[in-house]
């Protein structure tokens, strides 16, 4: 079976909702695929289609070329952790582990040695109520791993990390693409995915605005455009427009140039005498590219700082 999962013209409706609109992607094994969108993108519902706890209305979800509801013992293909808070919480980590892999016909072996993964040895015995978020979302992980699967899909695995559990998780969700499996992660935390993911499915309305490469994505969103720091601002302006350049001011000693190669605008601004401290190649942040790519298709948008407040006091004044 291949480690791979399929999800192929996926459309679902609740009620009077398009949740999903001809969603397609596939994950694939050797590296973690970054899952993101608005709220209301259909993330979460994608999801759920590819365990069978919701059926679509269009298209197929296969786990390693199956339909999950088919595998026998499917723990052992495919690991997954959606809700972190799913679990009886007067039973100890240890204990809800051990329901799980007797469930699946699994060794209680692998109960501890998954405990030993995830960190939660010293404390496999507290009842699972007096965890943290960040705590559950390790025994939820453990539980996805029971079954030694070669597919694993995490629903938001960074919420309530605190800064030494984000680390180990980025480095822990590296280590299982290292080892072939195939790694589907939704997260709204850009900055853990941007150091995280190779891969990345940007959705928006229930279908796929972009399926492309990490590096490819950041490249396309940085484009040919450069970063110049300087103090004389209003100088270079001149110099740089002048020279057909588009310019835009971002900050109090900097600029964005675009139609202009870095090497041309320091040609330009050493010749007119103009200072400088810095010029590079601009690079976008995975946020930057992801509020481009989903710009329409934000559900809820709510209103700039202060944007109310103007509004109300021009209202005041006519």
């Amino acid at each position: 079976m291949q480690a791979t999962i399929e999800v192929t013209g996926l459309r679902k409706r609740f009620g009077p909702t398009l949740a999903l609109d001809g969603m397609s992607f596939t994950v694939q094994p050797g590296q973690v695929t970054g899952f993101v969108g608005p709220n209301g993108a259909g993330k979460s519902t994608t999801m759920r289609v590819v365990l069978g706890l919701d059926a679509p209305d269009e298209g197929t979800a296969l786990v390693g070329g199956t339909p999950y509801q088919s595998l026998r013992r499917p723990f052992t293909h495919l690991g997954a952790l959606l809700d972190a808070g799913a679990l009886q919480p007067g039973r100890s980590a240890r204990n809800h582990l051990l329901w799980l892999a007797q469930s699946q016909g699994l060794p209680a072996r692998r109960v501890d040695e998954v405990l030993g993964q995830v960190g939660l040895t010293s404390v496999a015995r507290r009842r699972a109520a007096g965890f943290s978020l960040g705590m559950r979302q390790r025994l939820g992980i453990a539980g996805a791993l029971l079954g030694q699967p070669r597919m694993l899909m995490f629903d938001e695995p960074f919420n309530g990390m605190d800064p030494e559990g984000i680390v180990w998780m980025r480095g822990f969700l590296r280590s299982l693409a290292s080892e072939g499996r195939a790694v589907l992660v939704s997260s709204h935390l850009m900055s853990e995915l941007q150091d995280t993911a190779d891969h990345l499915v940007v959705v928006g309305r229930g279908k796929v605005v972009a399926d492309t490469s990490m590096a490819e994505l950041l490249a396309a969103a940085s484009g040919d455009r450069v970063v110049l720091r300087t103090t004389a601002r209003p100088a270079a302006m001149t110099v740089l427009a002048q020279a057909g350049a588009a310019v835009t001011v971002t900050d109090d000693d900097a600029l964005m140039i675009s139609g202009l190669a870095a090497e041309r605008v320091v040609g330009l601004l050493s010749a007119a005498a103009v200072p400088f401290s810095e010029v590079s190649a601009h690079r976008a942040s995975l946020e930057q590219a992801y509020l481009e790519l989903t710009s329409e298709s934000v559900e809820f948008r709510g209103e700039r700082a202060g944007a109310g407040q103007a509004a109300a006091t021009k209202e005041a004044a006519r």
